[in-house]
């Protein structure tokens, strides 16, 4: 499936298929009156350094992992490192990623030279067990589950000169394509986009509202990894492809991997091997529990119970040649969103060019854009002709990245939108992930997906990979990650490859004499690409019989068959994680993908609401209630259950702490536009502990963080400062980022000063038509090349600033970007007056009055390839 979205290229599609009927269509929306919430959003926010000097407020200051892969499993331990080199005693709050599959399974935590094993403890139990610990001012850490990819840590009581040592342990099923193994660690949590009110959060999503470095700058802890790969058959060759390393063999079946640069934190570290002779790991693997007990040390369970796992790994059968393919219909929904800006949009726009430019004459396709809004590019999918491809590629590579990630209203706009007759439909949706609905967007897939297979790509060095695998996982696709614009060729022609005939279909298996139980999964879907058969689960007696897998490849009937006995001697050492492995892979099934409202119930840490909603829910509940006892029973880290470790000495007798949330660096290649728009700032300061910023001390405020807080109709409350000091500082400051021309009055322009002075309420910016995409589609309707820009090659865009006065009229227009010449600033200006004698300009407001302000614009000029 493909599909696209986003405000720019509304226009442009708009130029091309809709021209005037849906230019109008957007002028009477823009007239709609828009409706501010005067509540800012639960969002992340730039971090500017506190000058208190008695408070560290960067107490992490390593992360580190260490993997082992043996065969097809790898087990990673990560170690933090918490120091306090502060006066004041800290409770410090990490918010971190891991891997959609890994399995949680152990953690410790060093307090000097004391060691403490972790418990897992339902989720609410085991935060009153760290609450009061902290109180009682005893050293506690905690972790969390927030997303299946999204963990949290809490570290309270780090007393000055601390030095915190916390381990976690957990392990992850490997799983080839093509016969190529890939390991990701990832290293950052990049923003998220959210909509929900900062009073609304829950507990479990209040994580988002998260300080971020600026763009470019470098974490501020180091970073290590290393990786030791014994893959128990010769070793072809390995790549670290993400960061600056050294790679050795140790023999033909073990590599070492390591990591050399120090800063490398902020972006996904991507290991990749492959096997001589671009041979898999396939068969059986068993593991025999015979006396569990739980100690954190690769042992499960605390009841003791024998239990016995196996794990099948098949190789399917090559790719059939295409002797008959039905005709197909392909969606593009594309991000065009603020954090898409620069190079995930880059990258985005060079996939998207190798998917359309090379789809089949008897293949149709649209294009949706999305970002705050979304509209397709054709009323209908068309054809795919040279001319029409080159149409929406030209639409494509206008695009720049602006606004908040909405996907969940474009995929809903999507499905509704009209399909074509008798085609096989798929949607193909391109994004970096930057959101936090990805339980209600896998909710929306599973209800529709008899509308429409749905395959994910995600864009960018840190994805959102929970959202990419988990509306593949649902939608019956697979997920294409590209971290890089070489990547985006080879993966696109992968995706081509892979949808145009499936490997292996109606498959079905069987068990002759191998009693079984416990099967995950319980259905083997559609393979489309050259990765093995994984079948996990439990049995009973000796090992012994047949596994029988049978199906249709292309014309052919297929059928396999693995005899257990063949592999019933196999050692059991090196098999341990089996158990964790299977039930990380239950817990995935039931809950990772599922929209459960008793879920958030859980996290909420209310007794009577949790209670309410049970009542409310009792299928859900159900479910919950499973997850929690496989967490428990195999010692696993889930959304309901969590690591809690407790150091008996009381060390802070007065329970006091400063909380210090980790600062995280903006993901390698994500813009600042990831956290909101440029338009205005939100300055936030806190008690001295923990602040942000000053105000200001002139009138030249420097702006420093366009956030999502940034929201119109905002009521702002601001408090003088008091002396030189400043003891007393804004709460919340919003003032504008625009620089205003010397020729506007003063009177009609904010300053530190007023801000001082009164509250303010903003109602909103300048806009036109009240959307981007009105003008986007205002300027396509209208712009005519000049001929000696054509003749001479000449592109690029034209950037104006003017003025909009109180009633809409522009005034003040002058050209700010590097001149191109040919014509095209002149034909940029011509649009832009042609605009105000049409007096489409709507002027800004403060306190429900008509304001002057300053504005810009970009005009591109793109010559058709």
């Amino acid at each position: 499936m493909k599909i696209f979205c986003s405000p720019s290229i509304y226009s442009y599609v708009l130029l091309f298929f809709l021209g005037n009927i849906l230019f109008f269509q957007n002028k009477i929306f823009a007239q709609k009156q828009i409706e501010h919430n005067p509540e800012k959003t639960n969002s992340p926010y730039f971090w500017v350094k506190s000058k208190n000097k008695n408070v560290d407020a960067l107490p992490l200051k390593e992360t580190s992992a260490k993997v082992n892969i043996a065969g097809t499993i790898a087990d990673v331990v990560v170690t933090q490192v918490y120091e306090n080199t502060g006066k004041e005693t800290l409770e410090a709050m990490y918010v971190f990623p891991a891997s959609t599959r890994c399995a949680v399974y152990a953690m410790k935590m060093k307090v000097g030279e004391k060691t403490l094993i972790a418990k897992v403890e339902e989720r609410k139990k085991a935060r009153e067990t760290y609450e009061n610990a902290k109180q009682e001012g005893k050293t506690t850490s905690l972790l969390e589950q927030q997303n299946p990819n999204v963990f949290q840590m809490n570290v309270a009581n780090i007393l000055p000169k601390d030095v915190i040592v916390v381990e976690l342990r957990y392990t992850e099923l490997l799983v080839p394509q093509e016969s190529v193994y890939e390991f990701v660690y990832p290293t950052v949590v990049a923003p998220r986009y959210s909509e929900t009110l900062a009073s609304n959060a829950t507990p479990d999503e209040k994580w988002v509202a998260n300080p971020y470095t600026k763009e470019g700058e470098k974490p501020f802890y180091t970073f290590n990894f290393s990786a030791q790969i014994n893959a128990g058959m010769p070793i072809q060759e390995v790549a670290l492809t993400s960061h600056k390393n050294e790679i050795k063999f140790a023999g033909k079946e073990t590599a070492l991997a390591k990591i050399t640069e120090k800063d490398g934190g902020n972006r996904d570290v991507i290991l990749r091997y492959k096997l001589a002779g671009g041979k898999i790991q396939s068969g059986l693997l068993f593991y025999e529990n015979e006396q569990a007990v739980a100690s954190g040390e690769n042992k499960i369970g605390e009841s003791g119970i024998s239990e016995k796992f196996f794990m099948l790994m098949m190789q399917p059968p090559a790719k059939p040649k295409i002797d008959e393919v039905p005709p197909r219909e392909y969606v593009f929904i594309v991000d065009v969103s603020g954090s898409m800006h620069g190079f995930p949009l880059g990258v985005s726009k060079t996939l998207l060019r190798e998917l359309i430019g090379n789809l089949r004459p008897t293949d149709k396709f649209n294009v949706m854009l999305f970002e705050s809004s979304n509209q397709m590019l054709s009323p209908e999918s068309m054809t795919a002709t040279k001319e029409n491809i080159e149409k929406a590629i030209e639409v494509i590579d206008q695009q720049r990245g602006g606004g908040g990630t909405r996907l969940l209203p474009a995929l809903e706009n999507a499905f509704n939108f009209k399909e074509t007759k008798d085609y096989s439909r798929s949607f193909v949706v391109v994004t970096d992930g930057f959101i936090t609905v990805e339980r209600e967007v896998f909710d929306l897939i599973r209800q529709k997906l008899n509308q429409a297979n749905l395959f994910a790509f995600g864009i960018g060095s840190s994805v959102n990979r929970y959202l990419i695998e988990g509306m593949a996982n649902v939608g019956m696709g697979e997920p294409f990650i590209v971290t890089n614009e070489k990547e985006a060729q080879k993966v696109g022609k992968r995706f081509l490859d892979y949808v145009q005939m499936p490997v292996l279909t109606r498959i079905n298996v069987s068990y002759e004499g191998f009693e079984v139980y416990d099967i995950e999964p319980q259905n083997v879907g559609d393979i489309f690409v050259e990765r093995p058969i994984i079948i996990q689960g439990k049995y009973r007696g000796k090992p012994k019989g047949k596994i029988i897998i049978t199906g249709k490849s292309g014309l052919n009937d297929y059928k396999q068959e693995i005899n257990v006995n063949q592999f019933a001697n196999y050692a059991q050492q090196g098999n341990q994680a089996l158990p964790y492995l299977w039930a990380r892979t239950k817990i995935r099934l039931l809950d990772d993908y599922n929209k459960l409202a008793v879920g958030y119930a859980y996290a909420s840490y209310d007794t009577e609401r949790m209670q309410e909603t049970i009542n409310n829910n009792p299928e859900n509940a159900s479910r919950i209630k499973t997850v929690t006892e496989l967490g428990l029973k195999y010692n696993l880290l889930t959304a309901y259950t969590s690591f809690v470790a407790v150091d008996d000495e009381v060390r802070n007798p007065n329970g006091k702490n400063t909380k210090v949330q980790q600062v995280l660096p903006l993901p390698s290649g994500v813009s600042n536009n990831a956290l909101g728009t440029t338009d205005e700032v939100v300055i936030q300061s806190y008690k001295k502990t923990d602040k942000r910023a000053r105000l200001p001390k002139n009138k030249n405020v420097q702006t420093f963080s366009p956030t999502y807080n940034a929201t119109a109709g905002e009521t702002l409350k601001v408090t003088k400062s008091k002396g030189k000091k400043q003891n007393e500082v804004a709460e919340t400051e919003k003032i504008s980022n625009d620089k205003i021309s010397n020729d506007v009055e003063s009177k009609d322009v904010m300053t530190a000063k007023e801000e001082l002075e009164k509250p303010i309420l903003l109602e909103s910016p300048v806009t036109f038509q009240g959307e981007e995409t009105a003008w986007i589609a205002f300027v396509s309707s209208n712009k005519k090349y000049p001929q000696s820009a054509v003749n001479a090659g000449k592109e690029g865009e034209i950037e104006i600033s003017f003025v909009v006065e109180k009633d809409g009229s522009i005034s003040h227009i002058k050209v700010i970007s590097k001149k191109i010449g040919y014509g095209l600033e002149d034909e940029a200006i011509r649009i832009l007056k042609l605009s105000d004698t049409q007096k489409l300009w709507l002027p800004a407001t403060k306190n429900g009055k008509a304001i002057k302000k300053h504005h810009q614009v970009k005009i591109v000029f793109a010559l058709t390839k």
